[in-house]
């Protein structure tokens, strides 16, 4: 099977990966911090040395501050919840609706929550376009402020498109506004640069399967130290825990403890992924970011140049390659998205991803609405003659 399908999970994971987490599910698999016997004491190390890691990854502040997640849905539920829960609580000191700005490119992990928040009347929500190539405009953000906005969640890159979007001008626009930034690294986590502390960054969710080539049910959130935290006073309230529940170290107090990150992480986690994980991150430290980005960029730009000028192909978002991670969603003349991915599984063992892509606003935006698209997402481990062969598939499909 030729595997193109990593914008979803990447595949195979990296060297070293599955041995982990067999070795410390046979050996090391305590929980942590809940005895003082030596196997969760050292279950327990083993997470604090994979905040760190991810933290420097990152350049953030503190590594008490990255809290592990079920995937990356959870850690942007985490962040969209607690802080418009903070804001909106009684209606905020004001009496006034929180606003929040989002896109038409975001995934449903953002586009759902917000909107069952606007429909329940929580939150007002703007959702700013793209143009054609799929580049949102940091000053068509900016321009939908209104005094009571209090964050932006924006996607780094589109899992629709692939187009990376600039976070860093982003930021600058909401840290200057007194908004808070959320941005969802799904798309770029571990394969493009991301800097909370250049970038302006208050909030970062991202999952650990996909470039960070760590096992599913893993992901984390950094919480930077300009959101409302544990006692915080702002507006109504406080960036409230999205579950509550055991954490080991203090279970004498009647609420969820209020020392990060056991505040957001109440219930065993998820110990033997995030051994694989960590397995994950190492190979993605041992590797230059711009390597593996500059690798997928040249496979997306090889598929891109062999269609360029053939009318039965329809690529969606900027045709310039290197403004993409690794993600090109196509559409194909006469066929249905859905039809196409079954025709290359079938037909020619080739794993793509048809469909919407969870991120219908989107595919609205493109005009591709209900059938969607087909994805193809090449990852690190990817080959130039794997693409060869996608594009002989589709060059045949279409003929």
């Amino acid at each position: 099977m030729i595997y193109l399908d990593n914008a979803a999970t990447s595949f195979p994971k990296a060297p070293g990966v599955g041995q982990a987490t067999m070795d410390f599910i046979a050996h090391d698999a305590a929980n942590p911090g809940r005895a003082g016997h030596r196997m969760a004491v050292a279950a327990e190390q083993m997470l604090d040395a994979l905040r760190l890691k991810l933290t420097r990854l990152f350049n953030g502040a503190d590594h008490e501050r990255m809290v592990f997640t079920l995937n990356g849905t959870d850690a942007l539920n985490i962040a969209i919840k607690g802080v418009v829960g903070a804001f909106s609580e009684k209606g905020g000191a004001q009496g006034q609706t929180p606003h929040v700005v989002t896109t038409v490119l975001e995934h449903n992990s953002v586009s759902r929550p917000l909107q069952a928040m606007a429909d329940a009347g929580t939150i007002t929500l703007d959702r700013v376009t793209c143009d054609d190539d799929g580049v949102v405009d940091p000053a068509a953000i900016a321009a939908a402020f209104t005094p009571e906005t209090k964050l932006v969640a924006l996607t780094h890159a589109s899992n629709v498109t692939g187009t990376v979007q600039d976070a860093a001008a982003v930021g600058a626009h909401c840290r200057a506004a007194g908004v808070l930034f959320l941005l969802d690294a799904a798309q770029t986590a571990g394969v493009v640069p991301v800097d909370i502390d250049a970038m302006q960054i208050d909030l970062l969710a991202f999952p650990g399967h996909k470039s960070l080539l760590g096992p599913t049910g893993t992901g984390a959130l950094y919480v930077g130290e300009r959101c409302p935290g544990p006692g915080d006073a702002v507006a109504a309230g406080r960036f409230a825990p999205f579950r509550e529940g055991g954490t080991g170290g203090d279970s004498s107090t009647p609420t969820q403890p209020t020392l990060l990150p056991y505040y957001l992480e109440g219930g065993t986690p998820n110990t033997v992924g995030l051994a694989g994980l960590a397995a994950g991150v190492d190979h993605v430290l041992a590797t230059p970011l711009a390597d593996v980005l500059a690798h997928e960029q040249a496979l997306c730009g090889r598929l891109i140049e062999a269609f360029a000028g053939d009318e039965r192909f329809r690529v969606l978002g900027t045709t310039d390659a290197s403004k993409r991670v690794g993600t090109v969603s196509l559409t194909v003349e006469g066929f249905d998205a859905p039809d196409v991915g079954s025709i290359l599984d079938d037909s020619f063992e080739i794993a793509v991803r048809p469909g919407l892509h969870c991120s219908p606003y989107a595919h609205q935006r493109f005009g591709t609405l209900p059938d969607g698209a087909v994805r193809v997402s090449p990852g690190a481990f990817s080959t130039a003659d794997e693409m060869d062969q996608l594009i002989a598939a589709l060059g045949e499909i279409a003929g």
